[in-house]
């Protein structure tokens, strides 16, 4: 007798749950993606090669970052908790072994798939649009403290970043209690630095005065970093990589993880 209403409540019951399931499915975080680095930790189309590094950092409408080979960068957009990630990729042209450069292609082709993202705490999710993983990353530490630092390339000065001279060797050691000190190329420095997010003063630079014949070109180079790391004002974590860009954001120098 009751048959039909009985029926009209479990039909408005399974609405509500197929609502409730949907939006679960296309929940995306309110958190900002801009300012924010990660690296990969799994891709759920396919196990990692061991060892390997993936990165990805978000700036602005800019996504770059190391897809286990070379460095990549496109654009994106966040619109109504939408992502939407350009997908003409540039990349580097480096060749590393193939389960390194399939991984690669892998990764990419995931994250030009991603329509939604989800944040939760130091965990960033990237979905498809039925709401399929398809790749997670841990945020990467944004700490320069406690962290040491080999020198790879220098901005000269003369609108170019190089590498440096054969046989030279440039390091920076960031200490807890806000110095920033090690060896210029010949002389040792110190100076002291403070960080704010992103940004890094770095102060007055004092250094040992000895002279290096060898090898050729070293206290001009010395005195190319000396100055472009006095310029620095901002940095970026990449993985294993560390930029300092200088105010306007020209890129001063680059340095990795011993």
């Amino acid at each position: 007798m009751h048959t039909p209403k009985i029926l009209a409540i479990l039909a408005a019951v399974v609405s509500v749950t197929s609502c409730t399931a949907t939006n679960t499915i296309a929940d995306t975080s309110t958190e900002p993606l801009t300012h924010t680095h990660w690296l990969l930790t799994n891709l759920h189309s396919a196990s990692l090669v061991p060892d390997s590094l993936i990165s990805i950092n978000f700036e602005n409408d800019k996504i770059t970052g190391k897809e286990g080979c070379n460095n990549y960068n496109t654009s994106y957009s966040v619109n109504a908790g939408k992502l939407s990630v350009n997908k003409q990729v540039i990349t580097t042209m480096m060749a590393c072994p193939e389960p390194i450069m399939q991984q690669a292609s892998t990764y990419i082709n995931a994250l030009t798939e991603a329509t939604n993202y989800k944040i939760d705490g130091s965990q960033l999710t990237l979905m498809n649009t039925s709401g399929k993983i398809l790749a997670t990353f841990i945020k990467q530490s944004g700490e320069l403290s406690g962290t040491s630092w080999t020198v790879t390339h220098i901005n000269n000065g003369k609108q170019a970043v190089t590498s440096l001279i054969k046989d030279s060797k440039l390091t920076s050691v960031f200490s807890t209690d806000g110095k920033i000190s090690g060896s210029a190329g010949c002389n040792d420095y110190l100076a002291t630095y403070e960080t704010t997010g992103e940004t890094v003063k770095i102060g007055s630079i004092a250094s040992t005065r000895k002279m290096c014949a060898e090898p050729t070109g070293l206290m001009e180079q010395e005195n190319q970093f000396l100055t472009a790391l006095a310029s620095v004002a901002s940095y970026q974590f990449d993985g294993e990589r560390l930029n300092f860009r200088t105010a306007n954001g020209a890129l001063a120098l680059v340095l990795v993880k011993p």
